[in-house]
């Protein structure tokens, strides 16, 4: 159920665009189909066993955000307290809101119901249940849609915005733009000429999870965040078969020296993990070089890679943007108990 933009929507300021939306929506609210009952809105934890449940209903949007994936969900189910609820054919989920944890918020439903009939649904729930309907991490297309039903109060979130790349850029590095990355993967080839490239498979996984423990007392910072990211690496090494996701690894010298994860999600792919040595020369630029390659190869639907969030990561987002992204996928927080009445 993907949303398209405005052919010139991103070439707008954000101020822009919001005004845009509120200038060209009707007057007043319109008339609604009348939203289901709620009964089948019944939220239930998110476990590695209910990800077959909510799968199917991932790829039935475009908004490319890594949201939407196994990986964005599963991986951060304890973070923000993810629950689900599959209701009228429509994939439901709730959790924190990403800058207020206390806060609950709903992300963007997907699946048979479109938003006009799904977001009165979670009104009505919201009130049955007396909290604020609010929706969090909404894809810029998602809230442009909204606003065209009812305007509300937009707050963007600036560090949990989505970095997107064509995937020919980064798995060829052609053209002046990526001369850097480009030298640094052939100063890594030329220093390390044994370098081995090969997919994650079931052989390599023990190998590669006891790599990812090493990786974890040598790197260890002091920060909840990552402490809870690095563990839920760990937590997928250890259940990768039974995970849509998609790996490779790098050897220097026969030992692991980086890996990459991901899944592929209609045109893109979302990038999880990537871990590397900092002590390999070249490890960071090499490992997402040579899985990009791969994995367009395997995939030639995937015409963009998502390599996610900085998480307002001053390092992140300096690395991010060296690599020259396509978009950045902007999200918002829309808060709607005054439009749902």
């Amino acid at each position: 159920m993907g949303i398209a933009l405005l052919p010139d929507f991103f070439d707008l300021t954000t101020q822009q665009k919001f005004s845009l939306m509120e200038t060209t929506r009707l007057e007043t609210a319109p008339e609604l189909t009348q939203p289901a009952a709620t009964d089948c809105l019944v939220f239930k934890p998110i476990t590695l066993n209910s990800l077959s449940e909510i799968a199917p209903y991932l790829p039935q949007q475009s908004y490319r955000t890594c949201d939407f994936s196994i990986g964005g969900i599963y991986m951060w189910v304890d973070y923000f307290g993810y629950e689900y609820a599959i209701c009228h054919d429509t994939l439901f989920i709730r959790g924190g809101e990403e800058d207020h944890l206390q806060n609950t918020a709903f992300a963007v439903p997907v699946g048979a119901l479109d938003l006009k009939e799904s977001i009165p649904l979670l009104g009505a729930y919201c009130r049955q249940h007396g909290q604020p309907l609010i929706l969090s991490a909404v894809p810029e297309p998602a809230a442009q849609t909204i606003a065209g039903l009812y305007g509300y109060p937009v707050t963007e979130l600036p560090d949990w915005g989505d970095y997107l790349y064509r995937a020919s850029d980064l798995a060829t590095l052609v053209g002046h733009r990526f001369n850097k990355k480009r030298n640094r993967v052939n100063k890594f080839k030329s220093t390390y000429p044994d370098f081995q490239y090969e997919p994650v498979t079931a052989q390599n996984l023990p190998e590669l999870k006891a790599f990812f423990d090493r990786y974890m007392q040598a790197y260890h910072k002091d920060s909840e965040l990552f402490a809870y990211e690095e563990s839920k690496v760990a937590q997928v090494l250890r259940e990768y078969d039974r995970l849509p996701f998609e790996g490779g690894l790098l050897r220097v010298g026969g030992e692991i020296a980086a890996f990459s994860v991901g899944e592929v999600v209609n045109d893109t792919l979302i990038v999880h993990i990537e871990k590397a040595r900092k002590d390999i020369v070249g490890a960071y630029e090499a490992i997402n070089y040579f899985y990009s390659a791969q994995m367009a190869e395997a995939h030639p639907e995937v015409q963009y890679i998502n390599r996610e969030d900085d998480a307002g990561d001053p390092g992140l987002r300096e690395a991010k943007l060296s690599y020259n992204p396509e978009t950045i996928l902007k999200k918002y927080n829309i808060p709607l108990d005054n439009f749902l009445q």
